[in-house]
């Protein structure tokens, strides 16, 4: 299995009574770590409002912070999880990544989905089409980036988007343009885009959700005429973990009161309410417990786990735990 790590950026509440002027450093240190650690991946995510519900908290935009990563480490590869295709014009995200590549000396992934927090989209300005029309523009959105990534130019007349000759020069520096990651489990849309142009995909839900969405990839394929087994399966992970059940569900206390702060109790409580059950992605306990449900999805082909922490900020040792004892029994 093959591992990735968010950093925290502000969108889930994690930078919050740190001093803004020192947001920067904070999620410096923590890729650096990362950089020098056995993590094959730094990720963010593209939002520009908070969740569960938008304060006034900061959160640091995700292409800004992928340049900046670019320029700030040296070895591990960059990502999004995932790029909202309705927020940059496809074939000018198109010419951002390609730089942000070549900044990087080729190490940068696209993440990128259809998009759904209706906040953010109307607050900056895009409307908030429906889940149909989202999901038509993303198939656009990717197909421009594939045709700038392998031609060096892009032209489309589509139903969301209008390119006519973009040159997006220099290429990306890998080969066959920067590795496409479909976000999102859809299975009529969002699969059959994965099929036709993912080498990752990612989605997650329940084992039994994962497995009936990996056969409906493999159906897609089949009808394309791709290969389902190059395809990577990921999913992203909440993930708590200390040395006892007892540390960890106390990680998950501090977290519920350090949201309760910004969104109240009773969001608080729905934010971490998977945390306390274990249900969907939530990861806690000690480290053998972890390695045991992610040998389990492994059995049903997760090839990438991308963890998120929610305490990376203010304290490491979750992380570290997990570096020492998960990682080696799974990598």
């Amino acid at each position: 299995m093959r591992f990735g790590i968010f950093i925290p950026q502000g969108w889930r509440h994690d930078l919050v009574g740190i001093d803004p002027a020192a947001h920067w450093e904070t999620m410096r240190d923590l890729a650096r770590a990362a950089d020098a650690g056995p993590w094959e991946s730094l990720w963010v995510y593209d939002h520009f409002h908070t969740v569960p519900e938008p304060t006034d908290q900061a959160t640091h935009e995700a292409w800004t912070l992928m340049a900046a990563f670019a320029a700030s480490t040296a070895r591990i590869r960059l990502g999004q999880m995932c790029t909202c295709v309705g927020y940059r014009n496809p074939a000018y995200l198109a010419k951002v990544a390609a730089t942000v590549d070549h900044v990087s000396g080729g190490r940068v992934e696209m993440g990128i989905g259809a998009g759904w927090y209706e906040h953010e989209w109307r607050a900056y300005g895009y409307g908030f089409p429906d889940a149909p029309a989202r999901l038509r523009a993303l198939r656009e959105g990717v197909e421009i980036m594939h045709r700038a990534w392998t031609t060096g130019t892009a032209s489309l007349d589509g139903e969301f988007h209008r390119v006519d000759g973009a040159i997006v020069q220099p290429l990306p520096v890998q080969d066959g343009g920067i590795p496409m990651w479909v976000a999102g489990g859809g299975e009529k849309v969002t699969l059959k885009i994965a099929a036709k142009y993912a080498r990752y995909t990612n989605f997650g839900g329940s084992p039994e959700t994962f497995t009936r969405k990996s056969e409906i990839l493999r159906g897609h394929c089949d009808a394309l005429g791709t290969d389902f087994d190059a395809i990577v399966r990921s999913t992203d992970f909440d993930t708590v973990i200390a040395p006892t059940e007892a540390e960890a569900q106390r990680k998950v206390d501090e977290l519920e009161a350090r949201l309760a702060q910004h969104v109240g109790d009773a969001a608080a409580a729905e934010e971490v309410a998977d945390l306390r059950t274990g249900d969907g992605t939530a990861l806690v306990g000690t480290p053998q417990q972890i390695v045991d449900a992610l040998a389990a999805r492994a059995e049903l082909g997760l090839g990438y786990a991308i963890h998120y922490f929610p305490e990376a900020a203010y304290d490491r040792s979750g992380i570290e735990l997990f570096e020492r004892e998960v990682l080696p029994a799974l990598a």
